[in-house]
């Protein structure tokens, strides 16, 4: 770590900084990212985007009554490395360390934090009104990316600003991508604006004279030069539509024009929109080469850039080339991603069948509405978009897909936790909002050849449906050569037993396994199932071992509340089973109601009780009291 950045313990640091310093600070902060990204992982093509941007954003407000607010977060990495948690870094996304997004708890700093796409400019619009009534004077400024804007819930926001604030800074951060490079209108508008020959020469000048004499003076003289070449260029500029004061765009590593730049905008009394230019991987040749790749990403080289292979393809991967195979034999097959082909695998469907292929931009409440607009017409959509991302499209799932009871697949990657990315990205809660609703068929594979057969299985319905499969690699289990159709709501029973009956949902099913070990070793004898359907449930089968065994345990990658677990308990109680006399009881095993943080998966499940060990302490004295019976045949 250089010498400047150990100096920098608080944003004062950075303002005592001459553009000089800050140039080195630059260089340094971006060796102390790849260095310790390539150990922890982490979202290292953002965070070498913003280097400069951040450094100016610290060098102008004063944080934290200043609030700066980060769209996607994940691009923060910089700021807390200028808000005293240098020393900390290294912990970054590990077990107790920093968090890999802004967290309120986390810092005085990190006046909100969000892990999700578009949120930023309506929780600007909120802190800059809640600022006007309380009569304060401090600076709301919300860095967006572009990708955000394709987000409706940023136009939501956009359409209130000018009525609603009289002061706020939006910096719309342009380097063209998200994970995967930007789709759609906007992305092609906001092009459009930066290649414009003349409108660029114009602020090439610009830089020129800014960087000459600097000082508000010089950008009162651009900004009138702007004026007269937007209105020749650009009739309708479409943030001033809105009421937003355009500048821009400007060169987003030119620390000494960002600088100045937002110095003039402290002191105009109205909303304006700030157009900034940044190259995501800047200064790691690797992560210029393989944007997606190191857009976040698990431990690397630094030199090369090289990760380690697995040797096994992902969920991801077997979901695409499942899909694309599927696809091979109906024409109505169709793929949508929410501005995530590359982590739901799309990308690797996309050149099997580019024109069934759908990047709807960060948007994924229009995703699932496009889809069920596709569907009256006919055609089978496949909705690849993560748990904890489709939890923002809950609204046209009831009420345009299943109230409709349009054929619909919605395939959640990253169901159940997501390790290091921690609770915004966390998968754990996708059974409680989908079970309740009714005409859905809910499914959770056991491994990737059932994950093809539910594919199969969905894909054959008339009806919407729903698959959730972990984050990373597969099992490595034996696949057949073409998936076959399971039928609705039928359990597989691995292996019979007569004192307990386990029931491992999904990639949860090693647990069930490892426990009913565990209690052979005790010399009691485990039933292990597979679910399979979380809706329907299988009742017959449930109501085959509720009649002999002590008790039912269920595994689930999920929060007990509401989850699968809590359908056992219901369905039992639906049938009798939980009356005097008949009562089985049943010990749930998933996570607690709260919010999981971040940290390696075997860690947390550990310190939260998900495991066979902790099963068997609590399914043991419901064993010791009872008499053992004879085993019913199925």
């Amino acid at each position: 770590m250089g010498s400047l950045l150990e100096t920098i313990h608080s944003p004062a640091d950075v303002k005592r900084l001459n553009y000089e310093q800050m140039a080195v600070l630059a260089e340094e902060i971006r060796a102390c990212l790849i260095q310790t990204l390539s150990k922890t992982g982490g979202h290292l093509g953002p965070n070498l985007g913003v280097v400069e941007l951040t450094l100016a954003l610290h060098a102008v407000f004063t944080t934290p009554s200043d609030k700066i607010l980060f769209d996607v977060s994940h691009q923060a990495y910089v700021h807390k490395l200028l808000t005293g948690r240098s020393d900390r870094f290294s912990t970054i996304r590990q077990p107790g360390g920093l968090n890999g997004f802004m967290l309120r708890t986390e810092s005085e700093h990190d006046c909100y934090g969000a892990g999700h796409a578009g949120t930023a400019l309506s929780a600007a619009l909120g802190m800059a009104v809640a600022r006007d009534l309380a009569g304060g004077h401090e600076n709301v400024i919300a860095v967006a990316g572009d990708a955000a804007f394709t987000n409706g819930i940023s136009f939501e926001a956009l359409n209130n600003i000018a009525e609603q604030t009289r002061r706020m800074i939006v910096v719309l951060n342009d380097n063209e991508w998200s994970i995967d490079r930007n789709v759609g209108a906007i992305a092609r508008y906001l092009h459009r604006i930066v290649t414009n020959e003349h409108y660029q020469h114009l602020h090439d000048r610009a830089t020129r004279l800014i960087e000459r004499f600097a000082g508000k003076t010089a950008i009162k003289v651009v900004r009138r030069a702007e004026e007269a070449a937007k209105g020749m260029l650009w009739p309708s500029v479409l943030f001033e539509e809105f009421g937003l004061e355009y500048f821009g765009p400007i060169d987003g590593h030119n620390l000494p024009l960002l600088a100045e730049t937002f110095k003039f905008l402290k002191a105009l009394d109205h909303p304006v929109l700030l157009h900034v230019l940044t190259q995501k991987g800047r200064g790691f040749q690797p992560a210029l080469d393989g944007q997606k790749k190191f857009h976040g990403l698990g431990p690397y080289d630094p030199e090369t850039g090289k990760t380690a292979a697995s040797g096994l393809p992902t969920y991801s991967e077997v979901f695409a080339n499942t899909l694309a195979d599927l696809a091979n034999r109906d024409p109505r097959i169709v793929a949508i991603t929410a501005a995530m082909p590359n982590g739901t695998g799309l990308d690797l469907f996309r050149p099997h069948h580019p024109k069934r292929y759908f990047d709807v931009g960060i948007a994924e409440e229009h995703a699932v509405l496009f889809a069920a607009g596709m569907a009256t017409r006919g055609f089978r959509p496949v909705c690849a978009i993560y748990s904890t991302f489709l939890q923002r499209a809950f609204d046209p799932i009831v009420h345009d897909v299943c109230l409709q009871k349009l054929p619909v697949l919605f395939c959640m990657d990253r169901a159940g936790l997501s390790g290091d990315d921690g609770p915004t990205h966390h998968g754990l809660f996708d059974i409680g909002y989908l079970r309740s609703i009714p005409e859905i068929t809910l499914m959770s594979p056991k491994d990737e050849d059932e994950l093809a057969d539910m594919m199969k299985t969905a894909l054959d319905l008339q009806a919407p449906s729903a698959i959730r499969y972990p984050r990373g690699v597969v099992t490595g289990a034996a696949r057949k050569p073409q998936p076959q159709s399971l039928a609705i709501g039928k359990a597989e029973v691995i292996q019979e037993g007569s004192d307990v009956a386990i029931l491992g949902l999904g990639a949860m099913l090693p647990l069930a396994r490892d426990l009913a070990a565990l209690l052979e070793g005790e010399t009691y004898s485990a039933a292990v199932i597979n679910p399979r359907f979380i809706k329907p449930i299988d009742k017959e089968i449930l109501a085959r071992y509720a009649g002999f065994v002590a008790a039912f345990v269920t595994f689930e990658d999920h929060v007990k509340t509401g989850g699968f677990g809590t359908a056992v308990v219901e369905a039992l109680e639906e049938m009798g089973f939980a009356e005097v006399g008949r009562r089985v009881p049943v010990i749930r095993i998933g996570w607690p109601d709260q919010f999981i943080e971040h940290g390696k998966v075997d860690q947390l499940r550990a310190r939260y009780g998900l495991t066979a060990e902790a099963a068997l302490a609590q399914v043991l004295p419901l064993l010791a009291r009872r008499r053992r019976p004879t085993l019913v045949a199925s």
